[in-house]
């Protein structure tokens, strides 16, 4: 199994209308495929809190392999964001434990100042960098895209956000296919498909290797995301979910 398997579901899992669209409470589970094997499962949580006397939300997500596909590849990878009602992060934490790798890094955002710190805690290292005004973490951006009005946009538009990365700033992308009603375990429900634009040779084949469907409604939460990796490739369903904000149809 590729090294950040999983770490490219929580990444990848994207776009709602101008009210929030999410809430306090909302868990979504997904069954991740590498080939034919059960390969694990990502989940992420979302809950409101405090921080500094400040009302933000802390959203939590979760990879890990299962038991047999740990043989090939043992994955534990924790994310953690937390941002405010304006939807800017303010802290973000990622500790994965993937085979031989592990990276432990917490950002700090100083929006006011369009500064980020990135405190490596596995090298004791302290670094500053100078981002643009609305950078996002790789997970607080799902919420970000998930508020984007989806109802006007048409097959060929594109979304964009900046985006703040293993230290490097990436101009974040994502095409819209058009609208397709797929087939899931709770039934058929329509769907947004979306052609994110990553970065290839590090874990993808190509650039348009990616496909994600989001329901085409307020939640805008994933349905279904396929890969194609340098070697093989992967496929990760929605088997679980709780707490959305608004109803969700299935027939």
């Amino acid at each position: 199994m590729k090294k950040g398997l999983l770490t490219l579901v929580l990444l990848l899992i994207t776009i709602g209308s101008k009210a929030q669209a999410y809430r306090d409470g909302e868990f979504l589970r997904y069954r991740i495929h590498y080939f034919f094997l059960n390969a694990g499962y990502a989940t992420l949580s979302l809950h409101e809190t405090q921080m500094n006397g400040q009302h933000v939300f802390h959203a939590v997500g979760l990879g890990k392999t299962s038991v047999l596909s740990s043989l090939v590849m043992d994955v534990d990878d924790r994310y953690e964001t937390y941002f405010d009602d304006q939807n800017r992060p303010l802290r973000f934490i990622r500790h994965i434990r993937e085979g031989n790798y592990h990276k432990n890094v917490e950002f700090l955002f100083h929006h006011d100042q369009n500064l980020l710190q990135v405190i490596d805690r596995l090298r004791n290292k302290v670094q500053t960098f100078r981002v643009p005004p609305g950078i996002q973490d790789m997970l607080s951006v799902y919420y970000k895209l998930r508020n984007v009005d989806t109802s006007k946009l048409k097959k060929g538009d594109f979304i964009s956000e900046d985006l703040f990365f293993d230290n490097e700033i990436y101009h974040f992308k994502m095409k819209i296919l058009g609208r397709q009603t797929i087939r899931t375990k709770f039934g058929k429900i329509r769907t947004l498909v979306l052609r994110p634009y990553v970065q290839a040779e590090r874990v993808f084949k190509e650039q348009e290797s990616l496909t994600i469907w989001v329901t085409d409604d307020q939640n805008k939460i994933p349905v279904r995301i396929q890969a194609k990796l340098l070697v093989g490739s992967i496929k990760a369903d929605l088997v679980e979910y709780r707490g959305l904000k608004y109803p969700i149809h299935f027939e």
